[in-house]
């Protein structure tokens, strides 16, 4: 996908996890690569052949699932295909936020837009139209199990293109008659397979891995500029980061996180003060072995990047029609099982325990901060502990929400129940285990959050000496928002302000050349 302005240019397989961090964060206008055409006409094209013919191919002219073997009649397909689309919209729970449906739109329309999914021109323009309108189906968060793909959410954003059922314009519900009246796109009437070939496929769960892979990476740079601030207010050592110690063990997130970490806190004069005199041998783990923890996130994120990107840009409806474009009348159609979700589900099992693992380990440096055995610091982190409670019960949060993450952590993938009487009988759990990923990095976000404010609090006590560049940028951030705590005050909204620090990436806003190889 090129960029041009405004405007993004997609070439079908071709998607980058730039092009989509960009879709995720903003709305922007979108148009198909014009060489793009010729395959949809193709695949169209085969597709009415075999209509035509009147020869039973899966989802043409046939039913759907153990209904497979009933022969539809010709004038029956249209009806066979709306029918499929209002039967398949039962999804139920909140809607799932504009940043992922513009994600599920974006990866339809490269998937269908690739021609091997039989569509006509028709639903490719007009879910291009909807995506440039601003025009966001109204897309349930729960009903899907993975395979034969999400059906039920993408039958709901499929309603959007009939006129039926609501959208979301600029954060307001609308009817989704009323809204595509307004944008002046006329609904579609569903041709042979086009409705199956729309809510066959694993978008939804993609976007939502997608949404949780990209809070991930945020996640993670805010949890290794706390971290190396919470190590500063600890008065901890940088001795554990010195290269040769990570360069014998190898493992190339761990070198990484070490050379972050290096930078992150060269120059503080903190850490200066107590080269000399420092009786403590070793810190805690929480302190010494970040390279350790966050070096292994940092592989499993990009890892599981690197899968979903190849899912953002496949061709996961079923059937897929393999058409020769010189000769309509020899294309093959081809049932598979492309739409189950593994890969996804995988995927999104890894990405939670990043998440997990990024929140747990800022809570053991809180409670170690907290700790005056342990860090040196005043109890609870204000001068007059006893009146005042300080940050005894914001680590308490910080403890419930690692908790939390704990459980939410186990494996969806490891489930199955079978479906369709039977004839859908493995199916992955993919679009559970990419949705819990946002209530996973609330969560984390909150922890990064409170450890933010506790570090800042240490480092407030160690003045006149100053941190690192790159860490007083972050305490100067976090102060223009949050002051000092000195006493007891409502406390929720300082947490609320530091996690959208967090949420908005704004912790390494200073430093993000030293995470640029977590984008590249």
């Amino acid at each position: 996908m090129k960029r041009s302005e405004s405007s993004l240019v997609l070439r079908p397989g071709a998607l980058t996890l730039n092009d989509l961090r960009a879709a995720w964060g903003a709305h922007g206008t979108l148009a198909l690569e014009p060489g793009a055409w010729a395959a949809i006409d193709a695949s169209a094209a085969a597709v009415q052949a075999i209509v035509a013919k009147g020869d039973p191919a899966y989802g043409i002219n046939t039913g759907f699932g153990l209904l497979a073997k009933k022969h539809i009649e010709h004038d029956q397909l249209a009806q066979l295909q709306r029918n499929l689309i209002l039967s398949h919209a039962v999804g139920t729970g909140e809607l799932l936020p504009d940043a992922v449906v513009r994600l599920i739109l974006l990866t339809k329309i490269g998937s269908l837009a690739r021609g091997y999914s039989g569509v006509r021109r028709v639903i490719v323009d007009t879910l291009v139209a909807l995506y440039n309108a601003g025009i966001m189906p109204a897309i349930p968060s729960q009903g899907s199990v993975g395979a034969s793909g999400d059906l039920a959410p993408l039958a709901h954003m499929t309603l959007a293109m009939l006129g039926v059922g609501q959208v979301r314009v600029d954060g307001r519900l609308l009817d989704a008659s009323e809204a595509l009246e307004r944008a002046g796109i006329e609904p579609v009437e569903l041709g042979p397979k086009e409705g199956l070939a729309l809510i066959n496929g694993t978008q939804v769960s993609t976007a939502l891995a997608l949404d949780g892979l990209f809070m991930a990476e945020r996640l993670l740079e805010a949890g290794m500029v706390s971290g190396a601030l919470s190590l500063d207010a600890a008065r901890g050592s940088d001795a554990p980061f010195d290269p040769r110690v990570h360069a014998v063990r190898g493992q190339p997130g761990q070198i990484a996180a070490a050379a972050i970490y290096r930078q992150l806190v060269a120059g503080s004069a903190i850490r200066a003060s107590h080269l000399v005199g420092d009786e403590r041998v070793q810190d805690p783990y929480s302190l010494r072995c970040q390279p350790q923890v966050m070096g292994a996130v940092m592989d499993i994120i990009a890892n599981a990047g690197r899968t979903l990107l190849i899912e953002a840009n496949a061709v996961t409806d079923n059937p897929l029609v393999f058409a020769d474009a010189g000769a309509p009348d020899r294309g093959e159609v081809i049932s598979g099982g492309n739409f189950h979700a593994e890969p996804v589900a995988f995927a999104a099992d890894t990405l939670a325990l990043a998440i997990a693992e990024i929140g747990a380990l800022a809570e053991r440096r809180i409670a170690l901060l907290i700790d005056a055995t342990l860090s040196g610091l005043p109890p609870f982190l204000v001068r007059e502990p006893g009146v005042n409670s300080g940050f005894m019960i914001a680590h308490v949060t910080a403890a419930a929400l690692a908790s939390e993450n704990k459980s939410l952590a186990h494996p969806a993938s490891v489930d199955s129940l079978p479906t369709s009487a039977n004839q859908e009988d493995h199916v992955s759990m993919a679009t559970f285990a990419a949705r819990r990923l946002g209530q996973m990095a609330h969560n984390t976000a909150v922890i990064v959050g409170i450890e933010l404010l506790a570090a800042a609090q240490g480092i407030d006590f160690h003045r006149p000496l100053a941190s690192s560049a790159y860490l007083e940028d972050v305490h100067a951030r976090l102060r223009q928002r949050v002051p000092r705590f000195d006493e007891d005050r409502f406390f929720a909204p300082d947490i609320e302000a530091a996690r959208r620090m967090v949420v908005d990436g704004e912790l390494s806003a200073s430093c993000k050349e030293l995470f640029a190889a977590l984008h590249a």
